[in-house]
């Protein structure tokens, strides 16, 4: 996007993008493709399932993505990113919220450019942004030996700190203001990411960050409305009448505050 960039907008994938880990839900594919056995099937559905009861503190994150590192050693990559590229509209289109792609669709409307950052790996996340339409995403990457198979230890790791690093490495880069910039998460996890910008927004937030947004005053959008994504991006690729930035600001707010009120409207 050159020079027309007025900002970029960071969307968190799990959860805020797609209904579920993207990681775990290309477990069963992997399975059934053999990269994965069985037991390794489990215990990361087991370990999966253990996080998401206990909550989303560092200390349970990090032991999670020891395990499933583990896990992935001796795996070649190459064969972890065809299988996702070949599956991806069997495992994802049933996943994505209609709501973080229309806001996607905004943010590039008022010039910013859109960010995908996610603690899965490269492998699984680039195929996603790619389909989504986005070209640059912040993922963990694991060490690849020399015969292109998983070391089983990592190369960069997208979580907490790290991706708030990321996200100010980035912004010096396009010489974009943070101030101007949006992040969109889940997880209190991701506190430093949605500190890192003028305007952080909680997604369908977990306990801790619901806490953390009503006492900042920050916006909180609840993203319900799974989409078949083949169709959303045929009806995306017809042109569409360009609107001013202010006119996608004010728009971005009214989604935010309808999706809050509809939130506060099933709790009662």
């Amino acid at each position: 996007m050159g020079d027309v960039r007025t900002g970029v907008a960071f969307f968190d994938l799990d959860k805020t993008i797609i209904a579920k880990s993207s990681t775990l839900a290309f477990a069963r594919p992997l399975h059934k493709a053999g990269l994965l056995r069985r037991r390794t099937l489990l215990r990361a559905a087991t370990a999966q399932a253990v996080y998401g009861m206990a909550g989303a503190d560092q200390e349970k994150l990090d032991q999670l993505r020891d395990r499933l590192v583990s896990l992935t050693k001796g795996v070649e990559a190459s064969r972890i990113r065809e299988l996702v590229e070949e599956t991806i509209d069997e495992v994802v289109a049933p996943l994505v919220y209609e709501e973080a792609l229309d806001l996607m669709d905004e943010h590039r409307r008022a010039g910013r450019e859109v960010v995908i950052m996610s603690i899965s790996p490269e492998e699984v996340a680039r195929p996603l942004a790619s389909h989504l339409g986005v070209d640059h995403v912040i993922a963990t990457r694991s060490t690849v030996d020399e015969e292109g198979c998983y070391a089983g230890e990592l190369a960069f790791y997208a979580s907490g700190t790290a991706k708030a690093e990321a996200i100010r490495r980035l912004a010096e880069e396009w010489r974009i203001d943070l101030d101007r910039c949006y992040a969109y998460s889940d997880s209190a996890t991701d506190l430093p990411m949605l500190e890192a910008v003028g305007h952080p927004v909680a997604v369908n937030p977990d306990r801790a960050l619901r806490e953390v947004a009503a006492e900042r005053g920050w916006p909180v959008a609840e993203f319900d409305s799974p989409v078949n994504l083949r169709s959303r991006l045929q009806t995306l690729a017809r042109p569409a009448p360009l609107v001013s930035g202010t006119v996608v600001a004010t728009a971005i707010a009214g989604a935010v505050t309808l999706w809050a009120l509809k939130a506060r409207q099933r709790a009662t």
